[in-house]
């Protein structure tokens, strides 16, 4: 039986590039019967029933895969933050990279509408860019309209799947149309009356970019910790799992425990305050969260 892989999915139809080029495929009522949900990025076995149309036999094992958006085997997330309009959130820039550490996919941090910025603006972002850095993170500041780090960023994306995501509004789509002007990808202004963009993108679909594929995903503003343990939290901060094989005791939440190698780091500016804050927010959260039965 022919492999191939779901590149997108649509109104119960999965379209899978194959040998033989895209077949339009339904899954098997076995996949509902078992709650196995096929999802863009998996490995699939199809049966033909002509040159384009045919049937999901089996679903190949994921390395990873994520909720929101609903795509797996990623090998890298493009995580698009503006820097103005809507205003840089380094809140929900948090939220995203645990999530992306935590599923054990490599994020490269991508903040746009550089051109958008005064003096006092370009200088906060320069210091973000450089405190995430010195975390460990690749930084790449961009705009679509001048083309800033385009030329830095693609070189990222060659090679396996990449998946854009971040807040709506942030220039996501204006991005992927720099990167390929032949997509023409609708986009949207920010709703002056929210504050947020208005959703122009409304399913994932894998498209080629250079010798990649890159998902472009529905924006959202809220992440949920549903499958972190409070035990697990540190280890998706790079800066603090680090400091923290310091600490006098194994298992530290660097809270209040005597001897905190991490409480210490941020004392001597070495963790910024702000993504220590976050963390200590985010592990109330796992806390506090309803058990699931």
């Amino acid at each position: 039986m022919p492999e191939g892989k779901i590149i997108k999915a649509l109104s119960g139809f999965y379209y899978v590039l194959g040998e033989e080029g895209i077949v339009q495929c339904r899954g098997r009522g076995v996949f509902r019967k078992n709650k196995v949900n096929p999802l863009v990025g998996d490995y699939v076995v199809y049966q033909a029933e002509n040159d384009r149309e045919g049937y999901i036999l089996e679903v190949k094992e994921r390395k990873n895969e994520l909720v929101r958006p609903p795509i797996s085997n990623v090998d890298q997330a493009i995580l698009v933050f503006s820097a103005v309009e809507p205003e840089f959130s380094t809140t929900l820039l948090d939220r995203f990279l645990v999530l992306i550490e935590f599923n054990h996919i490599t994020p490269i941090i991508c903040i746009t509408k550089m051109d958008l910025t005064d003096v006092a603006q370009k200088s906060s972002i320069a210091q973000y860019a450089s405190d995430y850095q010195k975390a460990g993170y690749t930084v790449i500041l961009t705009s679509s309209e001048t083309e800033l780090g385009i030329k830095e960023l693609t070189p990222f994306l060659e090679g396996g799947i990449s998946v854009f995501a971040g807040q709506s509004g942030v220039g996501k789509s204006s991005l992927l149309n720099v990167l390929r002007p032949d997509l023409d990808i609708l986009t949207n202004e920010i709703s002056t009356h929210l504050g947020r963009g208005k959703h122009t993108t409304r399913h994932v679909e894998l498209i080629k970019v250079g010798n990649g594929l890159v998902a472009d995903t529905p924006g959202f503003s809220s992440l949920e910790f549903t499958d972190i343990e409070a035990e697990q939290l540190s280890q998706c901060f790079p800066e603090i799992a680090l400091e923290g094989e310091k600490c006098k005791y194994r298992g530290c939440f660097h809270l209040s425990e005597p001897k905190c190698a991490v409480k210490a780091a941020v004392l001597q500016e070495q963790i910024p305050e702000y993504r220590f804050n976050h963390y200590k927010d985010f592990l109330q959260e796992i806390k506090e969260r309803k058990p699931r039965y």
